[in-house]
């Protein structure tokens, strides 16, 4: 089935003192791509240096009246302000340039309703819209019963949002009370996951920074990926095996944004917590963007409001393929998806930063502990197996992580070098 054609967007940015031209600019420009992303065409876009937003309408007044020539001119179905805006703010604007206005938290929740696959995910979607419309709603109904699709309006639905603030209230309500009890299952999941004794890896970065390219390529699996903002919004966890032959669980987590607005962070919580869970972080980061540094500084900053900045991490400099200067500051991997051998590359850091963290083990297991040789393969990294026909046992020596179960198996036999079966 055919979309129907891209709505025409104007993009209003407001700059204030205490942001450089740098980062504003880059602000711009993801705004730009997070509109196409919700298959919007950015036509045009309109900025103002201000010391502080106007109070009714963010930027003054003869910009407003140059907005309103423009839209008529360049005939403009859509007008996207790089800011969020109060109700009253939405109101006068909209009022003013008589065609539909939205903000970036409008847009960006635009796209995790296009995006979201699960019913978590859904469910996640509907209760940020629903809480960011509620107090939007006073006043709307005409603007509303107008909007007739298109970007803003996908996720509830018209319908919902011209019902009264106590229906909405109520669907917020019966959302939080079906997220707890997918979040439970969650919970349980995650700990059969940590009972079945599996290292988990979670890949973090910037959004569009290559993760799910990754993913693909380390899992051998097909997760959705496309060169576009959020194009993974779903945790996705996967098996990856590592050189030596361990198994770990890999998760493709959602992408980091600058200005993520509060809301947001909030209603996505359960979505990042496969990160809090995480025995290494693999935090990807594009390197031929300009603005690589201020995103790191952002995943680091939301790492740590999500309490996950102690568990260790591998930076990963991806997409050096599109850059061409030299990396001399940077001690960290650098890598590219599309050239062969960066694969193995990346797959031999990780194990090294795993191994890193655990302790080495030398234990002697006898041919009858079948099952715990097979573990010691699946569950460590075992770095010798070596058949010892005087004794009549296996000498095995590698490295286990001591919060795994298996660890647990296994240390008594380190401490005793006892061989029986336990």
């Amino acid at each position: 089935m055919t979309e129907t054609q891209n709505e025409r967007t104007l993009l209003v940015g407001c700059q204030l003192s205490n942001k450089s031209d740098t980062l504003f600019e880059s602000s711009m420009k993801e705004l730009a791509a997070l509109t196409k992303t919700a298959q919007g065409t950015p036509v045009m876009e309109v900025t103002q240096k201000r010391e502080r937003i106007h109070p009714a309408t963010l930027i003054g007044k003869g910009k407003v009246e140059e907005i309103r020539a423009l839209i008529e001119e360049i005939e403009i179905d859509l007008v996207i302000v790089n800011h969020e805006l109060t109700p009253s703010q939405m109101r006068n604007l909209a009022e003013a340039l008589e065609v539909k206005v939205i903000d970036r938290t409008q847009l960006i929740l635009d796209i995790f309703a296009q995006r979201a696959k699960s019913r978590e995910g859904k469910l996640q979607v509907e209760l940020a819209q629903l809480e960011y419309l509620l107090p939007r709603l006073s006043g709307q109904g005409a603007q509303l019963s107008r909007l007739g699709g298109g970007i803003g309006t996908r996720g509830p639905g018209e319908t919902k949002l011209e019902t009264d603030r106590r229906h909405i209230r109520n669907r917020i309500t019966d959302i939080k009370n079906q997220l707890k009890t997918v979040a439970s299952h969650r919970q349980r999941y995650r700990e059969r996951r940590k009972s079945n004794q599996a290292f988990q890896i979670a890949l973090v970065g910037y959004t569009n920074a290559g993760k799910s390219t990754w993913f693909n390529v380390l899992t051998d699996s097909d997760a959705y990926q496309e060169d576009q903002l959020f194009a993974t919004l779903d945790p996705m966890t996967r098996k990856m095996k590592l050189p030596s032959g361990m198994l770990t669980l890999l998760t493709d987590t959602v992408g980091f944004i600058q200005d993520l607005p509060t809301g947001l962070v909030a209603a996505f919580r359960s979505t990042l917590e496969e990160v809090t869970e995480a025995d290494l972080i693999v935090h990807m980061v594009d390197v031929a963007d300009p603005n690589r540094d201020k995103h790191q500084e952002t995943v680091n900053k939301l790492l740590k409001e999500l309490g996950a900045d102690k568990i260790p991490m591998l930076t990963v400099f991806n997409k050096n393929d599109l850059q061409h200067e030299a990396l001399t500051d940077y001690q960290t991997l650098s890598v590219s998806a599309l050239r062969t051998g960066d694969n193995k590359k990346m797959l031999n850091t990780i194990e090294e930063m795993v191994k890193s963290s655990m302790v080495p083990y030398h234990i002697l297991v006898s041919p009858e502990q079948g099952k715990l040789l097979s573990e010691l393969q699946r569950l460590t990294i075992l770095e010798e197996r070596h058949w010892m026909e005087e004794d009549h046992v296996y000498r095995c020596k590698g490295y286990a992580h001591p919060t795994l179960p298996i660890y647990d198996r296994i240390r008594p036999l380190i401490m005793q070098g006892d061989t029986d079966d336990e």
